[in-house]
């Protein structure tokens, strides 16, 4: 009764369109109601608060100010202009200067929302004025953004890492190689797509003056990531210590550096990352209550039975678990995706003998491919606002793309040495 009552309630709330904090964090309570165990109202209440107090989690609101400061201070163009220098002139240069930029920013950001605002709505305006079709255009910085949390640092990576005991470190190594091929293969097409078109570059071949411009301009932004990942792995500082030094650098570079990070800019982009973060830690609040319930009712051992009952076969179960987190991430947000669901199905991860953080990279990029997939995926909504474009535009376009990411995500799942290769050094 009480699991029914708890997952009722909570598709109920979600059909009717209530916030997803909200909606967990209600589902719990009328669970707790109805429940017959030990656990009151007031361990609702507690859940909220000892979930935030974390170590771990205080690396999120600092990515998320970093990654708010960053596009505000002009990291974002510089990086821009040191790609379109280099790359601008080949074949469908812009569409493959808008896939490196993003990666680049990803590096630094650690948010796939933040990674599509910050570049889409520097490449949009003058991807239409090349040539390029709109719903290809939106499609491509919409799917190219979802590289965000793929590539380290992570926010996601960092809620799983919570949620499961995950070190996050070994998290970020493992997200580098998915990451880049990601890149490379979304590369790879918009060759391909802008040449089946006759879509060329700017033509322009630069001087060796204007890319060594371009490079000292861009100094600052180029060498944010190195301090930051670098300094993780070089075991200087942890990856919550590595977020606070990502926001204090980003507003030294813009604002000190760049000067373009003026005290209005400064604050809007804190009160933007205030809003934010207090939306994560809501859900984050919400959903530690929730999955408290599942672990009482021993939800866990109950999925893994049945999903063992219906095959033993490893990658046949893969599949299952792909499949499942694929239909999750067009209905649910990332954040609390992971906090619901990552204790749960780790248990069938380990039985299947996949190590925590293959399973916690391949679970990520199943709910980075949710950033582009209808009716929940945010990156479509952030291509759409940033356009004013409708959402079918973008959704004509988006359908390559996600034939990309999912032929990733399987290579991904099934050679698990492309995850464990960095973190196995």
């Amino acid at each position: 009764m009480t699991v029914t009552i708890l997952f009722a309630s909570l598709a109920l709330l979600l059909i009717l369109n209530v916030p997803v904090g909200i909606a967990l964090g209600f589902s719990a309570m009328m669970a707790i109601i109805a429940s017959s165990t030990s656990l009151t109202l007031i361990s609702l209440i507690q859940s909220l608060v000892t979930s935030c107090d974390s170590f771990p989690i205080l690396a999120i609101p600092m990515f998320i100010l970093a990654g708010d400061l960053m596009s505000a201070g002009g990291v974002s163009s510089r990086i821009l202009n040191v790609c379109n220098v280099f790359f601008g002139r080949v074949t469908g240069g812009l569409a493959i200067v808008t896939v490196l930029v993003c990666m680049f920013f990803a590096a630094v950001s650690g948010s796939g929302p933040a990674t599509v605002a910050a570049v889409g709505t520097m490449v949009i305006p003058t991807m239409l004025r090349q040539g390029y079709s709109k719903q290809f255009v939106l499609a491509l910085v919409a799917t190219a953004g979802s590289i965000g949390v793929i590539i380290p640092p992570s926010i996601p990576m960092v809620i799983f890492g919570v949620a499961t005991g995950t070190s996050v470190t070994q998290l970020f190594m493992g997200g580098f190689i998915p990451g880049i091929m990601i890149g490379l293969t979304l590369i790879a097409y918009c060759y391909y797509h802008c040449k089946k078109r006759n879509i060329g570059g700017n033509g322009e071949k630069p001087t060796k003056k204007q890319a060594l411009h371009a490079i000292y301009d861009a100094k600052w932004a180029l060498i944010n990531p190195i301090i930051i990942l670098g300094g993780i792995y070089a075991g200087i500082f942890t990856p919550t210590e590595a977020a606070s030094v990502a926001a204090i650098y980003a507003f030294v570079c813009g604002f000190f550096f760049h000067r373009e990070l003026s005290i209005i800019k400064f604050l809007k982009a804190v009160a933007t990352s205030c809003s934010t973060t207090a939306t994560t830690m809501v859900i984050l609040g919400c959903a530690s209550a929730f999955t408290k319930i599942i672990m009482v009712e021993q939800i866990p051992a109950l999925i893994t039975n049945g999903f063992l009952s219906l095959t033993s076969n490893g990658v046949v179960l893969l599949i299952l678990i792909n499949i499942l987190l694929l239909i999750v991430g067009c209905f649910m947000d990332t954040t609390p995706a992971i906090l619901v669901l990552a204790p749960i199905l780790m248990p069938i991860a380990k039985t299947i003998g996949l190590d925590p953080v293959h399973f916690g990279l391949i679970m990520v990029v199943n709910l980075a491919i949710g950033f582009t997939t209808p009716p929940l995926g945010i990156n479509l909504f952030v291509a759409s606002r940033i356009s004013n474009s409708p959402m079918e535009v973008i959704l004509k376009g988006i359908v390559p793309f996600l034939i990309i990411m999912i032929i990733n995500l399987l290579i991904i799942s099934f050679i698990p040495q492309i995850v464990m290769f960095l973190p196995n050094l």
